[in-house]
């Protein structure tokens, strides 16, 4: 690797014996993210930093490297230019000078800096480069590499000279490239992970004295055109489609690449190209041609976009263009070519609004945001886009959909259409729902309620069971206290079901089950109200999320997304299924010479008990009640003790959407009671349970000594989830934390222990860190809030436990494990546990809360790894993250769990059954494999 560092500028370092002289005292020049991680991490290995130097503001926006440096104390400096007309500058000398810098990092630097400070320093000064030097020396090396088509990219750590990068190599590290890399993908997966973590091995080479300087060989050495320059980006079409291709990719994120379209009336249009790919197309008789400026030949635009020939009569397909500040589907061209921009004249009133629009985009995008900002390129995901739809509505009470922005991803186009929105509008904005409004048969025009005000809306919320079709007080008049989980108040009080009640909704139910619903609504009927009531949830939508935010705990935004969102899903989904529930014919062997006819019929069990969780509680009433309705049943659901608000406002929703008494039935009350009653009552058929493993246990007791009544149990779950160390860990660490801090951790299938291989262990932990730290703990109603409030008291005291016992246990508790202090409401911080044993309480016992449990594994034994991973009673999810296949499909047939998520976590979708295996569980929720939960098999044989 050459001479270590000790000829004229590092070896100060350390005596002739190895031992340390003197302390390295680092200046950091430079910018961006990349930047304040690689600070981040020096700081961590113990690194003295004495200054940073970064750009001046733009704006009011400073750097992310300037901001991350003063939450650690340390100096800025922010200079426009280091030099003046070629000269440096005298005062930016002297601020430099005056930190006592001896190293200089250049993690990522944008300004030109003067050779004084590049050898002020008595050690020296090292840079990154996103290149393998001497190949791609210059500004836009990373472009490059994918425009030259090599087949290795990578970064190179060198002491700067006077030359442009061309000074001695202290590292450098590779990585394949891919036929589908564009600089994003290159960047994310290698060279800025890989990059921040060489750049610490470089300074700790350099403070040990073993760093080498590699003179450069003039072999292979390349200096590349900038890229920033507008002429340098125009794509030569004369070309292969493979240097078309790879010309696109290499300029893929930012600018594009540049074309004109010559069109018909011999305009000259420019644009940029994304999304490119090599198409094994040979036909585009389908197409309709256009000519770009400089091509041998047409280009043909079809429906999946548009298609380049090379000189090689190779396909390039390119799926986007941006035409001005518009991107737009590179197939929608002509239909987009003749739409003329049409300039927004704001008035004053619509600049206030321009400025509260420009500052909600900026606070969820954590950039400036000019015109031609796109949400998507960002990195917005979707909750952001929840986000942003939700503030919009919040903040400038406009009627804005998801659709919305998907339409409209630019930040100019997105204004264009609210202010036309608000220019549109008469005054009148969206109302709650009116309470008075009913329809339906037996629909009752008055019941008891709170009225819940928050949101800027009064949303009125029933408070009575619902028994074939009415709204009704409890026996004797029995009530239980609501409390709202982010104040410790009472919402409201709620009846409280007694045996006699629970009697009455079973016979309410069984009555509709052999009239009405059997005998007068068919198949297509049942349907068509299970999506007119989808439509009334999705209508009603924020309502339910409010009240699921106050009365459980969520988080809006996330209730909004995934608890309300997913139960429209689960209702529509089912309705589509309703009226396809088919037997089948089976061939058997008949007595001759008589024929013989076999089928089945698939049909509804009949009366079907639901009892539901608190974690989610209107998305686990839609998972199992809209399978159990489109199957043709009539039901009886117990909600949660603590939070049954959404199930009652839900029991409304039914009545005006035309659902005939006694259909579906609501009692709201305590599990030892009504939960019970539900498992002992005879005239039940079904019984729907989830919950914990020890009330499965008796509710399939009762089960089986009251009538032998059908169960399906989703319950209890310490889901595993693998991290290897060959994982894309950006992905893993954001779903990692999603997988046992998403919805408070109160969540069935919770990653309930995370084994991390030794490897990349402590660099997961600290990204973690970094990640909870920069999670909001708040008001689940404000919409910036990432970790609302656990859902109850006796829950957030067993957390407090479940930590007690991990900390006794000898496990290492690196983050929280506490109630958030001074702050009202029941909120626990997210945890982390490090050093956890197999035979540990916290390894086996399931928390149900925002407690992440690693343990380290070394990945040269697999099966005693997957053997551990199955170590558990439970078997409800897991998942695995790894780049390699054969080790992700071994995984997957070897663990034990209903549920396998590979490189994500918990991705459901209604189409996808849901279950676990063991103690987690028999029978599924969602999906096609649900209606067989709730039917039952008739055979059918005649002989002719």
């Amino acid at each position: 690797m050459g001479d270590p560092v000790g000829n004229g500028k590092a070896n100060g370092c350390h005596n002739t014996n190895g031992q340390r002289m003197e302390d390295l005292k680092i200046a950091i020049i430079g910018q961006s993210n990349f930047a304040a991680e690689v600070l981040e991490l020096l700081l961590e290995r113990e690194h003295i930093v004495v200054g940073v130097f970064t750009i001046a503001d733009k704006g009011n926006r400073e750097d992310v490297l300037a901001t991350t440096a003063r939450q650690h104390r340390i100096p800025v400096f922010k200079f426009p230019a280091w030099r003046r007309k070629g000269v440096p500058i005298p005062e930016v000398l002297e601020k430099y000078r005056s930190v006592g810098a001896n190293l200089n990092v250049l993690p990522f630097c944008s300004q030109f800096i003067p050779m004084e400070v590049i050898d002020g320093a008595s050690y020296g000064s090292i840079c990154y480069h996103p290149s393998i030097l001497p190949l791609h020396r210059g500004a836009s090396a990373i472009a490059w590499t994918l425009i030259d088509g090599d087949e290795r990219a990578g970064f190179t750590i060198f002491w700067a000279d006077d030359g442009l990068d061309t000074g001695p190599i202290l590292l450098q590290k590779q990585c394949p490239v891919y036929s589908d890399d564009t600089l994003d993908t290159l960047y994310k997966r290698f060279l800025y992970p890989e990059g921040v973590t060489a750049m610490g091995e470089a300074v700790d080479m350099i403070a040990a004295g073993t760093a080498p300087k590699i003179p450069q060989t003039e072999i292979g050495a390349s200096y590349d055109p900038a890229l920033f320059r507008e002429e340098n980006q125009y794509l030569n079409l004369n070309r292969r489609a493979l240097d078309i291709f790879n010309f696109i990719r290499g300029l893929d994120s930012v600018p594009g690449a540049l074309a004109i379209i010559e069109t018909e009336d011999g305009a000259e249009v420019p644009v940029r190209l994304f999304g490119a790919s090599l198409s094994a197309r040979r036909s585009l008789a389908s197409g309709k041609p256009i000519h770009f400026k400089g091509a041998p030949s047409e280009a043909y635009v079809t429906k999946e976009g548009i298609f380049i020939n090379g000189t090689d009569d190779q396909l390039v397909k390119v799926k986007r263009l941006k035409r001005g500040n518009k991107m737009i589907q590179a197939s929608q061209w002509f239909e987009q070519v003749d739409a003329k921009p049409i300039p927004l004249e704001l008035t004053e009133k619509e600049q206030e609004v321009e400025t509260t629009l420009r500052s909600i985009w900026k606070s969820i995008l954590k950039v400036e945001i000019e015109g031609e900002t796109d949400f998507f390129a960002c990195g917005a995901g979707s909750m952001d886009v929840v986000r942003l739809v939700e503030e919009v509505k919040d903040t400038l009470e406009v009627p804005v959909s998801n659709e919305t922005l998907f339409m409209a991803p630019a930040y100019g186009e997105f204004l264009q259409v609210i202010v036309t929105l608000l220019r549109r509008a008469d005054g009148n904005r969206e109302q709650g729902i009116d309470g008075d409004r009913r329809s339906g048969p037996g629909a009752t025009t008055t019941f008891k309620h709170v009225l819940l005000k928050a949101n800027k809306r009064e949303i009125r919320v029933p408070t009575q069971l619902f028994i074939n079709g009415h709204f009704v007080d409890a026996e004797c008049g029995k009530t239980l206290p609501i409390v709202n989980p982010s104040t410790e108040q009472v919402l409201c009080e709620v009846a409280a079901a007694s045996k006699n009640d629970v009697n009455a909704a079973i016979e309410s139910a069984d009555e509709a089950f052999r009239t009405v619903w059997c005998a007068s609504v068919s198949a297509r009927e049942r349907g068509q109200l299970m999506y007119r009531l989808a439509d009334l949830m999705e209508q009603h939508k924020e309502e339910l999320a409010t009240i699921e935010a106050m009365d459980s705990g969520a988080v809006y935004t996330l209730a909004l997304k995934t608890h309300v969102g997913m139960s429209i899903d689960a209702w529509r989904y089912y309705a589509g299924w309703a009226d396809k529930i088919e037997g089948t014919t089976i061939p058997v062997s008949p007595a001759k010479p008589n024929h013989v006819l076999t089928f089945t019929k698939r049909e509804p069990i009949g009366v079907c008990a639901l009892i539901t969780p608190w974690n989610y509680p209107l998305m686990m009433l839609s998972w199992k009640m809209a399978a159990c309705i489109a199957a043709g049943n009539t039901v009886v659901i117990k909600p949660a003790q603590v939070c049954p608000l959404t199930a009652l406002k839900f029991a409304e929703l039914t009545v005006r959407a035309g659902f005939p008494p006694g259909v579906i039935n609501i009692v709201t009350g305590t599990g030892s009671l009504a939960g019970q009653a539900l498992a002992d009552h005879p005239l039940v058929r079904k019984l729907g349970f989830t919950g914990s493993t020890p009330i499965g246990k008796r509710i399939m007791t009762s089960c089986a000594e009251s009538n032998i009544k059908k169960c399906s149990m989703e319950l209890g779950g310490k889901s595993p989830l693998v991290i290897f160390a060959d994982c894309d860990l950006e992905k893993a660490v954001r779903l990692g934390m999603s997988s046992v801090f998403f919805n408070k951790g109160e969540n069935c299938i919770a990653a309930g222990r995370l084994f991390v291989e030794d490897r990349i262990h402590d660099e997961f932990v600290r990204k973690v860190i970094k990640g909870i730290r920069t999670m909001k703990i708040g008001d689940p109603l404000d919409r910036a809030t990432a970790h609302g409030p656990q859902n109850h008291l006796a829950h957030l005291q067993k957390l407090q436990e479940y930590c007690g016992i991990g900390v006794k246990e000898g496990a290492t508790l690196v983050y929280g494990g506490r109630r958030v202090p001074n702050m009202k409401g029941l909120f626990f911080e997210p945890t982390i546990f490090t050093d956890v044993e197999d035979h540990m309480y916290i390894a086996q016992e399931e928390s149900f809360g925002p407690i992440m449990v690693i343990s380290k594994f070394h990945a040269s034994d697999f099966d005693a790894l997957v053997a551990r991973a199955n170590n558990t009673e439970y078997g409800l999810a897991s998942g695995v993250f790894t780049k390699d296949l054969q080790k992700a499909m071994r995984f997957a047939e070897k663990v034990e769990a209903g549920t396998v998520f590979v490189n994500t976590y918990n991705k459901t979708d209604v189409a996808a059954p849901f279950g676990g295996f063991k103690q987690s569980g028999f029978g599924k929720d969602l999906g096609k494999e649900a209606l067989n939960e709730y039917l039952k098999t008739k055979c059918v044989t005649i002989e002719y």
